[in-house]
């Protein structure tokens, strides 16, 4: 909590209960039962985590980047994959609220924030993952509605959540063809593949979402035409804050449960905290913590503020956060011996949910693309 405000500590001391006492004692049941923890999630959002960066006015919370950086950082000590969920779920909010008119936002935004609702967010296709401006998902306008025709593959909560913020193509190829519609649940011709079988991330479903003559009215498009991928890239800035503080949540929980285990655990006749080698490396994974952490708050800095560099700095801080989170839990599931390979302790657990991290919301390795093209742009 260094460097925060009163008001600030008091968000993350709320989220810290709340990960302690209605996350943390559920979580392995949640990934090996594979429950989507709904109630949970809404008592989550009865302390106003449903939409914590949307405007009040729709029911939202109105806190700043930095703010929801802290409170998901707080939450994922509890369980890291329901917090992701809810990051997407935050994320696809904000991108209603924002870019919706105000029918739009009135419309959907107040079941949303209060997660009577779920959302999800339809970019990746089975063809277009890292390309996203390549999707082929199409929307064909006839009259006032919008038929869609397509898939999306890798849909965190698909097929359990009720509103789809659904990236398609109404003109021609390229970013600038790219619209963005929002679904309901229920729609003819909406329906979804099964349930994938994931390493980590048990406590949410992710399935394929295919669309099949899908009629959507066009007053369920966001922004104008062409808009979509723009909408779909200022969502993932946020989004890439979101993950990467989730990744710091998984870390702090995993070197909190290092150092427990080698305060504990004794082996040649004396507690592992008396060796020297594994004191360096605990002393590592908080350093590389913190600088993690330091790094994301700068950037849901950069990015409350409109700086033009927040996009990068959204891509350094998550390229860098979560490739070293992973590390750091890694590390202490290492130190954890035999014992962190079992599903009775849970640092095998934030290992397995934050690996996905480096992967989506944009892989570290377009990450690394995007920091690159700015440099080398001047």
């Amino acid at each position: 909590s260094a460097g925060l405000t009163e008001e600030q500590k008091e968000f993350q001391k709320v989220a810290l209960d709340f990960a302690t006492k209605e996350m943390a004692p559920h979580m392995a049941e949640w990934d090996e039962k594979e429950i989507f923890p709904v109630e949970t999630m809404r008592k989550a959002a009865q302390l106003g985590f449903g939409g914590i960066y949307v405007k009040p006015d729709v029911g939202g919370s109105g806190l700043s980047r930095l703010d929801t950086s802290i409170i998901f950082e707080a939450l994922s000590t509890g369980c890291t994959s329901t917090t992701a969920y809810m990051s997407i779920h935050n994320m696809c909010v904000w991108m209603i609220d924002t870019f919706g008119n105000e029918e739009q936002r009135r419309r959907f935004c107040p079941s949303l924030c209060s997660m009577e609702k779920f959302a999800s967010y339809c970019l990746t296709e089975p063809g277009s993952g890292s390309d996203a401006a390549s999707l082929l998902t199409s929307a064909q306008r006839k009259g006032d509605t919008y038929v869609l025709n397509g898939s999306k593959a890798f849909i965190s909560g698909g097929g359990d959540t009720d509103v789809y913020v659904v990236m398609c193509r109404t003109g021609g190829p390229g970013p600038k063809g790219i619209s963005c519609l929002v679904l309901e649940k229920g729609t003819p011709g909406l329906s979804f593949g099964k349930k994938e079988k994931k390493v980590g991330w048990n406590s949410q479903p992710t399935r394929a979402v295919i669309f099949e003559e899908c009629v959507v009215p066009v007053g369920n498009r966001l922004g104008a035409e062409g808009q979509g991928f723009s909408i779909a890239m200022k969502g993932l800035n946020g989004g890439r804050i979101n993950i990467a503080s989730c990744s710091l949540g998984a870390a702090h929980a995993s070197v909190l449960l290092a150092q427990e285990h080698l305060t504990v655990r004794k082996q040649f006749g004396e507690p592992l905290a008396n060796n020297q080698y594994l004191q360096f490396r605990l002393a590592e994974m908080a350093t590389r913590l913190v600088a993690a952490r330091l790094m994301v708050r700068n950037a849901a800095r950069a990015l409350q503020e409109g700086r033009e560099d927040a996009a990068v700095l959204c891509s350094m801080a998550k390229l860098f956060a979560t490739d070293e989170c992973f590390a750091i839990c890694n590390q202490a599931l290492q130190m954890h011996g035999g014992y962190g390979y079992l599903k009775d302790y849970a640092v095998q657990q934030f290992v397995r949910d934050i690996r996905v991290h480096q992967i989506l919301e944009g892989t570290n390795e377009v990450m690394r693309m995007i920091v690159a093209r700015n440099l080398l742009q001047g």
